[in-house]
């Protein structure tokens, strides 16, 4: 049993981060915000995979605008990614959205930042320091180390925020080596109360960038930090939630979908069960509900792992058991091995 770590709960919009809440699960679009219909469409979409706050880039004062309309038709909270112009982080506010990111290595000096956390302390939404290592603060001692450059720039802006009584504070420390960002987020969870978000910047492509990121997050989760988390990959942003899931479903920390058990091929098979697995997880994909189903392919484990699964197949030579809640309730010809396990996936 993973034992959490313990922090101070915020509020963006109707979701709560940190404290006793699950990890939630964010995403980013990757539209031009400017074209409002298109990042609402794209929302929807984040949405409907399970996504449960969006962080949206306000790279200019028309993007700013554009968010007005994207606010109102959004069904979850959105978070405004501003840098380098303060001013965006204002008018983002002022529009409405449920969070503010900024970030220390280039949103300007104190001043500036002072003025978006009374815009927020106005407002009462939380504000997200944002650390990359990519874009560190210019008076970064190059003497130490990337954590240390990295934990310090956050400790900085956490005081700043604090020194002007604001404490509605998420942090994120993240980079695109797997050991720093873990060695980051060890230190910071342990010198101050605020809640986490979690990720591997720049991850990558879907199967590097997933590996990378479920080695990353998945230390850390298992360590018990983390209070949301983001899997950073490059192309359409719907294919990170179900690779989020899977982390958190591996750890035991939330369940969401379906979770499916496939042997792996060897000689002993009597079918093609990595083609039989694809089928059956394109089928899964977008279901919400949460069920393990188990594709197995011989009679050495298959009857045993399937019968550990809420809906289950062990293949033979021509012939497979289907097995619901280790009980066998028929058997079926192998032309009819699809049809018949999503059939009983669906009773369950």
């Amino acid at each position: 049993m993973i034992k959490r770590r313990f922090s101070k709960p915020i509020n963006v919009g109707a979701v709560t981060v940190g404290g006793t809440a699950p990890v939630i699960v964010q995403s980013m679009t990757n539209t031009d915000t400017r074209d409002a219909p298109a990042t609402i469409n794209q929302i929807t979409q984040l949405v409907e995979y399970g996504c449960e706050i969006v962080r949206i880039a306000v790279p200019d004062t028309e993007a700013a605008q554009a968010l007005i309309s994207i606010k109102k038709d959004s069904s979850i909270p959105i978070i405004a990614d501003v840098h380098f112009d303060y001013r965006l982080a204002l008018a983002s506010i002022e529009i409405g959205v449920d969070q503010v990111r900024i970030n220390p290595g280039n949103i300007g000096d104190d001043d500036r930042v002072k003025a978006v956390v009374d815009a927020a302390k106005g407002r009462s939404i939380p504000i997200r320091i944002g650390v990359n290592a990519g874009s560190l603060p210019k008076d970064a001692d190059p003497k130490k180390s990337r954590v240390d450059q990295m934990v310090n720039a956050a400790l900085k802006e956490v005081r700043l925020l604090e020194n002007n009584g604001f404490e509605n504070i998420e942090i994120s420390c993240k980079a695109f080596d797997v050991p720093t960002t873990v060695e980051a987020n060890r230190r910071i969870a342990q010198m101050v109360p605020y809640p986490l978000h979690l990720g591997i910047t720049e991850a990558g492509l879907p199967r590097s960038g997933s590996v990378r990121t479920a080695v990353g997050l998945g230390i850390l989760l298992y360590e018990g930090i983390g209070d949301s988390m983001r899997v950073s990959l490059s192309g359409d942003p719907v294919q990170e939630l179900p690779v989020a899931y899977d982390i958190l479903k591996s750890l035991n920390l939330r369940q969401r979908g379906a979770t499916l058990i496939s042997c792996p091929s060897c000689g002993r098979a009597d079918v093609d069960v990595a083609a039989l697995a694809l089928a059956v997880e394109q089928h899964l994909f977008k279901m919400t509900k949460v069920v393990t189903v188990a594709v197995m392919g011989c009679e050495v484990n298959g009857p045993g792992e399937a019968r550990d699964a809420d809906v289950g197949i062990a293949c033979g030579k021509g012939r497979g058991a289907i097995f619901r809640k280790g009980e066998i309730v028929g058997t079926v010809e192998e032309k009819n091995y699809l049809e018949a396990l999503l059939s009983e996936v669906e009773k369950v």
